[in-house]
Parts: structure tokens; C-alpha cells; sequence
């Protein structure tokens, strides 16, 4: 049966499709159980598990819940996220749930208790730190610090915990705000993050004086040490390519040794006995993604390299024992999960093959289970349950409604792109494809990151919903993308657009040779380093594409590297030159600059705050489309939204724009754009009703 607020949500869009025409709805179709493919509403309304936590005994799993707010009904803002428990035999019990955002939780070291961050009074300055006790009874708030808390880490004695936050903000005179005086400096004004030591009796906290801005902590068995990451400074850049990890005395707070890693920093774990350290690193300054798997002795050494030669992505690690680490990593479409001996260096077995697709693991030394988050074809991330040599179980449904859609077909491909390289994809296809289907191509961002064969569907990327309308949805794994080890990242450095997007166009033409899509009727779309590829395909592509959806995307790359945050990660791992080196090639490499190309219907959407890719490059490209073609343009700003829209309400708005654009162009009547507003006065009227 349908909840309640997902059913009030479908009569809506029923009432509303009869109301108003469909190129002004933007409705991908009623939901009506078990014939209907997913909709747009439905992608508004799907529940995501986005944390868990083993238990120290093993027997039962904490995790958040991600609740989308209801559309049209509650105040603007993100996503909630609610505290649950689970069994090892698939059985969830409620803790904390409703109208609350929890940031982060940790089982207490006797497993009693579960202590979690929120800011539960709307009207409070900073997150409190709560416990709610298994056994059962109401949260309790037990401390709330000068700042925003960031990270919990109880350590093993039960009596401190470790966080980090940042000092006090700097007093402000309320009054002398009102009158004006409320300047900000420019990254100077960034407090650096610290590890504070809260006991838990007295409820006081002391400052660890640490070298450097903290991000992630991890305690020894015994609780006489721990492991923290420090970059420099809090500034992005430093904390994407100068991380390293810190071994603290955690009696005086006095750093005693440190990794010696080089490059970007991943996950990191310290051995039982305390003597080792394993951790995902990078090959060299210049790799672009942290996805090597390293051990270092605690007290200083040469670095081992566990699985040199795999062709892969590690992601996630915990040590089994003294002797073996649990470490899962992503081999092309599909996600390894398997146990190494840290002793010697070791292959990585033979590929992976269909299944559940891991994102994050969870557990201690010495214990069979193994907490998971993974993801499939046929649902987003729910609970996963792994144990060495067993089949992933999984133990969550968050939307059993999921089982009335008709999903499309999915499945992997493998094309070869114009100069011999054999690259990988994701195809979500409709029943009756063929040579007249449209087809939709996204490109993912990074370009350090992946397309892995499971659930495809998002606010920015529905690919369902496309399928269940007539689309055919591929999602190439272009030159550049990680799962396929170090080289394979790299081939795009030094050079961009060119083959990387290229791929791109590749993967259509693959598809239309195979008689599944018409080159005529191909659209474009991404966000991040995908929307720069879209705005690239648009302009210097045009010829390829009949309608481009460019979301917070990258227009110029001399001016990116003056208006965002991350100069030296772009440095290092993307164009390997800076952009007085040559003015020109960089222009070159620039949408703008073949903005005067530009046949293809271009819609361009960002978030006014977006401190990675400055919401100037959006206008920019929008500019020189408007001043030097004749061709449909439109740029769509997100009031408060940063790098990709976090609120429930923007999301959903962003969806129908782009799917009203790709309907308009690549199925409608084209021509001049569709209307720039959407009827949501209409639709909140009848959300009253």
C-alpha cells in the first residue's frame, strides 16, 4: 500500500494534469500501481539510506534515513533525516524521525546508546549533541558547543568523546550590523576545524592543539591514541590535495607520528594492535582521484602498496585483524568487496561481477558482520548486511512502492570510441527502442568519479522517468572517469574536452549504429564538469545535439580558475598547466569561446552560491550565447543553492525544467523555448484543496 503523503502526492498531479496542459505540467505520467513508470513525482518523494553504523556488538545497525519534504505542504528547505534501527534480520524500529535533520551519529563503546547531532530548535544558533538510549525514552541534549559541531567519535573507555568543530565565531555587534558594518573577507575569515575532547560526566570540552584543519578521527582499540586527518588550512583546495594522516596521543593531545601520504586522502583505519595503518590514497600528487590501497607502520616507514596492479577504485576500508584488511572498490560497472593480507602485495581477483552496488561499509576488527549501503537497478540506497563469503543481504525497503513501477530495461555496454579505446556505459532502454527513439545522454561530473550498473534515477538525471516516456538514457563512463584505475583518470589531463567529450558523442553513435536512438533527436545534460561537457556540446558540438541542459557547468576555464575554490586540485589533477602559461589553449578549452557555434537549445541552471564553479560561469556562457547566436537560451538561478540543489522544492523544480526542455526540443514542437515559468501557484492551490 501507498503511504499517505505519497498518495496525496499522485491525486495532485492527477487533479493537475486534467487542469492544465501537459507541456505546461511537465507530468511524466500517472502512477497507477503496477502498469506506470516512474514519474517525476515519484523521484521527489524517494527515501535514501545515507549512513550506517555497526553496533560494537555486531547484532543490530543504526543508520539515517534521508525523508524528501512533502512538496507544496512543508517550509522550504533540504531533505530530513531521521534515526532508525535495524536487526540482522531485516526488522527496523524508529528512534528519531519527523521534521529533523540529524548531521551525525556514533554508538556509544557500550552500545547502550546512540549520541547524534541536531539542531533541533529552529530558533538555536549551532547542533546540539543528543543520546537516546536503545532501551527506549526520549532523546536527551547534553551539550552544545560555541560553534557548529561537525563529526562524533565516543571513544573505547565510554567516557570522552572526541569532535570537531571549529572555535567561536568572531562577536558581532548585532547593532552594528543593523547599521551596515557586516563585511566578509575572502577565505581569510575561514576557521580552521579542531579536535575537542568532551567528557562525558562533566559535559566539558578541551581543545587538542593540532597542525592543521581536522576532518575525520579514528580512536585505537585501546583509546591511548588516534588517527585524524589534517589539511593546512580549511581552505577546499588544501583539504582535496594536502591531507595527511596524524597519529595523537590522546593523554596530551602531542601529534607522535604521521602517514606520509601525497595526494588526494580517502578513507583511513588504524590496526587493532595500533602498529599499522591502512588507508586509500593516491599514487601521486598528480592522481586524480584517492583510490590506492596503502599500509604504514603507526610509528613511521615506507608506505606498501596492498593491490598495485588493480584496475580499479578503492573506496572504503576496515581492518579484519592484525593481519587482513575488508576493503571494497569499484572495477567498471561493478563494486568489489573482498578481504587482502596486508603482508605482501596481492592481485585482485578476477572481475566483479552483477550485484548490489556498495557505496559504504561499516564494522569492527574481529566481527563477521559488516553494516553496508548499496544500491541496484531496481532501488537506491537501502541497508546491506555483508559477511565474508556470503551473498550481500539486504535488510531495508524505504519505498515498497517502488515494487508498482514498471522500471525500463538496463543494462551495460561496451563501445570503442574513434581512436580504438574501449569504453564502458549504462543503458536504461524503453520497451519498444529503436531507431526513432530519442536518446539522452549524460555526462557525469569530475570527471574523477563513475557510472556504476545500479539505481539511475535522480532529480538532475531521472533516467526512469526518460525511459517510461520514450527516451533511451546512456550514461558513458568516458576517458577521465575512475574505476578503471590510475591511467585510465589520467588520459584526460593536459587535454581538455577533446577526447573526453568526444566519448560522448561516441556513445550516441554506437547507439545509433546498433539502431536504438536518432542522431537527430539527442540531447545532452550533466552538472559539474557534465555541465561543462554539455555546454561543450552545445557550442563546439553542436552539430551532434538537438537540445543541451547545463547544470552549475564550467564555461570558461581561464576564468574558473580565478572565481573558484579549488585552483591547485584543478592544477594538479585536470589541466596540468596554469592559464598564463597559455592564454590561449585554455580559451580554447573553453565553451565560450565556440559559444558562437551554438545551434543547439541551450538551458543553463546553478545555484547563486555555488563556491566551486562561480555562478558567473553560467552567465557568462549565457551572454555570449544570447549576444552572438539566434539560438534558444535560458539561465535559471537557484536563490541560496551551492554546488547542486539540496532543498526538496528546488530539486523538483529543477526537474521539470529539464525535462520540459528536453520534451520541447527533442519530442515537441522545438522552435522558439517553452514558457519560463512553471504553474507552481496552480499546483500549491490544489495541494490545499
Amino acid at each position: 500500500m501507498l503511504a499517505a503523503g505519497h498518495d496525496r502526492l499522485l491525486k495532485v498531479s492527477m487533479r493537475k494534469l486534467f487542469a492544465i496542459t501537459v507541456s505546461t505540467l511537465l507530468v511524466s505520467g500517472l502512477a497507477i500501481a503496477g502498469t506506470a513508470p516512474l514519474t517525476l513525482e515519484d523521484v521527489a518523494v524517494i527515501k535514501r539510506v545515507t549512513a550506517a553504523r555497526m553496533s560494537p556488538a555486531g547484532d543490530r545497525i543504526a543508520y539515517t534515513l534521508q525523508v524528501p519534504r512533502k512538496l507544496y505542504e512543508d517550509a522550504d528547505g533540504p531533505a530530513y533525516h531521521e534515526l532508525h534501527v535495524a536487526g540482522l534480520d531485516g526488522s527496523t524500529t524508529p528512534y528519531v524521525t519527523g521534521d529533523i535533520d540529524i548531521t551525525d551519529f556514533a554508538w556509544s563503546a557500550d552500545g547502550k546508546a546512540i549520541y547524534f547531532l541536531a539542531q533541533r530548535d529552529a530558533e538555536a544558533e549551532f547542533n546540539s549533541l543528543y543520546r537516546i538510549a536503545i532501551a527506549g525514552g526520549e532523546a536527551q541534549e547534553l551539550f552544545t558547543h560555541v560553534n557548529s559541531i561537525g563529526r562524533i567519535y565516543p571513544a573505547p573507555d565510554g567516557a570522552t568523546l572526541a569532535f570537531t568543530a571549529p572555535d567561536a565565531p568572531p562577536q558581532k555587534s548585532k547593532e552594528l550590523e543593523e547599521k551596515g558594518f557586516k563585511a566578509l573577507v575572502y577565505e581569510e575569515s575561514l576557521l580552521p576545524v579542531r579536535v575537542w575532547m568532551l567528557d562525558l560526566q562533566a559535559l566539558t570540552a578541551e581543545v587538542h592543539e593540532l597542525p592543521g584543519s581536522a576532518s575525520d578521527l579514528v580512536w585505537s582499540a585501546d583509546g591511548t591514541k588516534y588517527l585524524v586527518a589534517l589539511a593546512p588550512t580549511p581552505l577546499v583546495d588544501d583539504s582535496f590535495t594536502a591531507r595527511d594522516i596524524y597519529v595523537v596521543s590522546s593523554a596530551t593531545g602531542k601529534v607522535t607520528g604521521r602517514a606520509g601520504s601525497v595526494g588526494k586522502l580517502g578513507a583511513f583505519a588504524l590496526a587493532p594492535d595500533g602498529r599499522q595503518i591502512a588507508y586509500v590514497g593516491s599514487e601521486d600528487i598528480n592522481d586524480p582521484r584517492e583510490g590506492r590501497l596503502f599500509v604504514v607502520p603507526t610509528d613511521g616507514g615506507k608506505r606498501r602498496e596492498i593491490v598495485p596492479d588493480y584496475q580499479g577504485h578503492v573506496s572504503q576500508l576496515l581492518w579484519a585483524d592484525n593481519k587482513r584488511v575488508r576493503w571494497v572498490g569499484v572495477r567498471g560497472m561493478y563494486t568489489d568487496w573482498t578481504t587482502a593480507t596486508v603482508a605482501r602485495p596481492q592481485p585482485a581477483g578476477p572481475p566483479p561481477q552483477a550485484g548490489p552496488i556498495i557505496r559504504a561499509i561499516h564494522g569492527y576488527p574481529g566481527q563477521a558482520n559488516v553494516a553496508a549501503i548499496a544500491h541496484s537497478p531496481e532501488h537506491p540506497d537501502e541497508l546491506y548486511l555483508l559477511r565474508d563469503g556470503a551473498k550481500a543481504l539486504r535488510l531495508t525497503n524505504s519505498n515498497p512502492w517502488l515494487a508498482d513501477r514498471n522500471l525500463a530495461k538496463q543494462k551495460v555496454i561496451r563501445y570503442p570510441s574513434r581512436d580504438g579505446l574501449e569504453l564502458e556505459a549504462v543503458l536504461i532502454e524503453p520497451a519498444d527502442a529503436g531507431p526513432d527513439t530519442p536518446l539522452i545522454v549524460y555526462a557525469h561530473g569530475g570527471p574523477e568519479s563513475n557510472f556504476s550498473n545500479g539505481w539511475m534515477t535522480w532529480y538532475s538525471g531521472p533516467g526512469q522517468v526518460w525511459a517510461g516516456q520514450g527516451y533511451a538514457v546512456v550514461y558513458p563512463n568516458y576517458r577521465g572517469s575512475t574505476g578503471r584505475g590510475v591511467a585510465f583518470t589520467k588520459l584526460h589531463q593536459g587535454n581538455y574536452a577533446d577526447g573526453e567529450f568526444n566519448d560522448l558523442v561516441d556513445a550516441k553513435r554506437y547507439l545509433v549504429r546498433q539502431g536504438l536512438a536518432d542522431p537527430d533527436r539527442t540531447g545532452i545534460t550533466g552538472g559539474s564538469y557534465g555541465g561543462y561537457a554539455s555546454m561543450w556540446s552545445a557550442s563546439a558540438l553542436s552539430e551532434e545535439y538537438a537540445a543541451a541542459v547545463a547544470f552549475v557547468g564550467i564555461s570558461n576555464q581561464i576564468s574558473k580558475f580565478g572565481t573558484g575554490d579549488i585552483p591547485y586540485e584543478m592544477y594538479n589533477v585536470h589541466s596540468r598547466a596554469w592559464p598564463w602559461e597559455n592564454w590561449m589553449w585554455m580559451l580554447e578549452r573553453s565553451p565560450v569561446f565556440h559559444a558562437g557555434k551554438t545551434k543547439t537549445p541551450l538551458l543553463i541552471m546553478a545555484g547563486d552560491r555555488d563556491p566551486r564553479v562561480h555562478p558567473s560561469q553560467s552567465l557568462e556562457m549565457y551572454r555570449n550565447v544570447k549576444l552572438r547566436t539566434e539560438t534558444p537560451v535560458r539561465l535559471v538561478f537557484y536563490p541560496g543553492e551551492k554546488h547542486g540543489n539540496e532543498h526538496t522544492a528546488a530539486q523538483y523544480d529543477y526537474s521539470l525544467r529539464l525535462a520540459r526542455w528536453m520534451n520541447h526540443y527533442l519530442k515537441g514542437p522545438g522552435g522558439e523555448p517553452p514558457p519560463y515559468e512553471l504553474d507552481h501557484a496552480a499546483r500549491l492551490k490544489l495541494s490545499d484543496n
